[in-house]
């Protein structure tokens, strides 16, 4: 079935609130990571309910808060705010330290957040990661120096959520994401001994951030 008109107004919606936004340490307009998350959970079979909460899942973390996920909800429903808040780390502002946000996030995945969130959560962070291992290949490990996490929080914390999407969603999407994963770690430069949970001496960092 085609989209409806919901999914066109989520798609005005979404440039509207993320126009001045650019996808981090970039000139890329942050609008082309949401169509490409939505194009992710679209063509692994999303529905239409998942597809609005792709476009629209970073639009409270960055534009707006609890205020924000109201105008979802009463414009689209709590279905797809239900799906947005379950791919947000937090609506605060400024956000909390990155380590105990990352942590906390973790947590949520694995004992809080519902299949039906699943999907959408593994599309951004799939893109997210491909993007990543994309810079790397061209620009190195510095690439990753513009992430709060910098080189070692970032892989530990796809490290992280690709384990818990492996345990909780049967997708070729989440073997992808694995394998963006292990190159990410590799063009990064570290190696890690997955079974130590102490490899990565991550930051406590408490200053606020736009990044993933």
């Amino acid at each position: 079935m085609p989209y409806s008109e919901r999914f066109e107004q989520a798609l005005i919606l979404a440039n509207r609130l993320h126009a001045n936004q650019f996808r981090k340490g970039t000139k890329v307009p942050y609008l082309t990571h949401l169509l490409a998350v939505a194009a992710i959970v679209g063509e692994n079979g999303g529905s239409e309910d998942q597809m609005i909460a792709a476009l629209l899942h970073d639009a409270p973390e960055d534009q707006g808060g609890h205020e924000t996920l109201e105008l979802i909800r009463t414009q689209f429903g709590d279905t797809v705010a239900r799906i947005v808040a379950g791919c947000s780390d937090t609506f605060e502002s400024p956000k909390p330290p990155w380590k105990a946000r990352k942590n906390a996030y973790i947590h949520r995945l694995k004992t809080e957040i519902d299949q039906e969130v699943l999907p959408v959560v593994l599309a951004d962070k799939l893109h997210n990661a491909r993007s990543i291992v994309d810079d790397l290949k061209v620009h190195g490990p510095r690439t990753l120096d513009r992430f709060t996490g910098g080189i070692e929080g970032t892989v530990w914390y796809y490290r992280e959520v690709a384990a818990v999407l492996t345990k909780l969603l049967d997708s070729p999407s989440v073997e992808r994401l694995n394998e963006i994963v292990n190159e990410m770690e590799r063009l990064s430069g570290l190696v890690k001994d997955h079974n130590d949970q102490d490899v990565f001496k991550i930051r406590d960092l408490d200053c606020d951030e736009t990044g993933r």
